[in-house]
């Protein structure tokens, strides 16, 4: 990161930061999509266990990585503020959350998974391939935490192109073992679906020592010496990063997980419906991307103006994320409608499901729409350190407005289970709507405090 001084500029940097993000996000995403796409090549038993272990998985990681995503807006408010001394320090307790996070996890699942699963009602084989998916997955989850942890620290210093590289360089490795592991090639054993779950463990343990290797070997991450010094485990640390990162997690668990109730209570239509709003949502998903990359951009830039006190700087770079998000979101409610029928055939060949899933793609452009709004703004708000406000307008968005909307749409109005994606899109509407003034307050507030420090 550097000052900048015109728009240009700013324009310029902000490209070259939220570019390299982007490509690591659609990279990450596609890992999943390849597990889901390659599993229905083995079965559609497979594909299903691996789209309901996915389901659940996503809003528990994304959720509790999320608190990691903390070491973010306070890395780039420290070195904003020349305060790079502070820095090792604070990733390495990062990395000691990141190694006791996933017990939490272990003891949770082993606990709950196996009630989870029953209470769906799926076909025992699907139950079956799910639970080893998800047992499969986790043997990777200490080191995908951790690699959470050192990307945030690479990113917060603008170096967002080591992380894209990374994660270009863990495709290969997992379409490589998913294809061993799936379909059993070159001696391997044919593990259908739960074989998804193994390929996606050892990626993990991939871009984990990859990622080490680069912060301590290249610049500009060896300077820090984060390896160099060993640090004891620091309460008040850990207090700082969970201060933030808690409510960034929730927050982002309070959405995720939305999707994973709406699955669980469509368990009661049929095999088709589900096929097609799963086919759906993981399309949505993906393009998601591309407003939580910018997202993830502004919380680097506003906090690295913020740390520096300009706040006009943060201020512009936050609406220059805003409009870009949004021409972002016209493009591809216009892919949506064009080829909607293109998208749902790359997911399966069952004509039925082809033709529902395009409907459900149709209701998909307002949740971009929605999504351009809600998501910058919400990594603008991170990179002040706001989080606390956010965590409530996403509990309300989603569960207070969202979900029962959906429900009332969906049971006793004829938009069935379409009815779902109106109340899901209605709390997002919504959500963007309140953030944007939360926003502006706090814009107001940060030049306040900045003036009167001053005068």
């Amino acid at each position: 990161m550097y000052q900048t001084y015109s728009f240009r500029e700013k324009s310029l940097l902000f490209s070259k930061i939220i570019f390299p993000i982007l490509i690591t996000q659609l990279g990450l995403f596609a890992m999943s999509f390849l597990d889901v796409m390659m599993s229905g090549r083995a079965g559609s038993y497979d594909v299903a266990g691996v789209a309901i272990g996915s389901s659940l998985w996503i809003p528990i990681y994304t959720g509790l990585s999320g608190i990691l995503i903390a070491i973010t807006p306070i890395v780039a408010q420290l070195i904003g503020g020349k305060r790079s001394s502070d820095v090792p320090n604070t990733v390495i307790q990062g990395l000691y959350l990141a190694t006791i996070i996933p017990l939490f996890i272990f003891l949770i699942g082993a606990l709950t998974l196996k009630p989870i699963l029953n209470g769906m009602n799926l076909d025992s084989e699907v139950s079956r391939i799910a639970y080893h998916y998800l047992l499969s997955l986790s043997l990777g989850m200490v080191p995908l935490f951790m690699y959470s942890v050192l990307r945030s620290f690479m990113d917060a210093l603008g170096q967002t192109k080591m992380t894209m590289f990374i994660t270009l360089t863990s495709l290969p490795i997992n379409a490589l073992f998913n294809y061993l592991l799936i379909f059993g090639e070159f001696g391997f054993p044919r593990l259908g679906g739960v074989g998804a779950g193994y390929a996606s463990a050892i990626t993990y343990w991939c871009i984990f020592g990859i990622a080490v290797w680069m912060v301590a070997k290249q610049s500009p991450f060896k300077e820090y010496r984060i390896f160099g010094t060993f640090y004891r485990i620091s309460i008040a640390k850990w207090k700082e990063i969970l201060l933030i990162g808690v409510p960034i997690g929730f927050s982002i668990f309070f959405e995720t997980s939305i999707f994973s109730a709406v699955t669980l209570l469509m368990s009661g239509y049929d095999t088709i419906t589900i096929a097609a709003h799963q086919i759906a949502l993981n399309f949505a998903s993906f393009l998601y991307m591309i407003p939580l990359s910018i997202s993830m951009g502004l919380t680097i830039c506003v906090g690295y103006e913020i740390g520096a006190k300009r706040t006009i700087d943060a201020k512009q770079y936050s609406y220059m994320g805003l409009g870009l998000a949004l021409i972002f979101a016209i493009i591809t409610g216009i892919i949506l409608v064009l080829f909607n029928d293109v998208i749902a055939t790359m997911y399966s060949t069952d004509k039925e499901v082809i033709i529902l899933a395009q409907h459900f793609l149709i209701y998909a452009i307002f949740f971009q729409l929605s999504d351009a709004i809600g998501a910058p703004i919400q990594g603008a708000l991170r990179g002040y350190k706001d989080v606390n406000v956010t965590l409530v307008l996403s509990l309300v968005s989603f569960w207070i407005i969202g979900l029962p909307l959906g429900y009332l749409l969906a049971t006793y109005t004829d938009f069935q289970a379409f009815g779902y994606w109106i109340g899901l899109s209605s709390g997002l509407t919504a959500g963007a709507i309140l953030l944007f003034v939360r926003l502006t307050f706090i814009q107001r507030r940060y030049r306040t405090k900045f003036s009167n420090a001053v005068n």
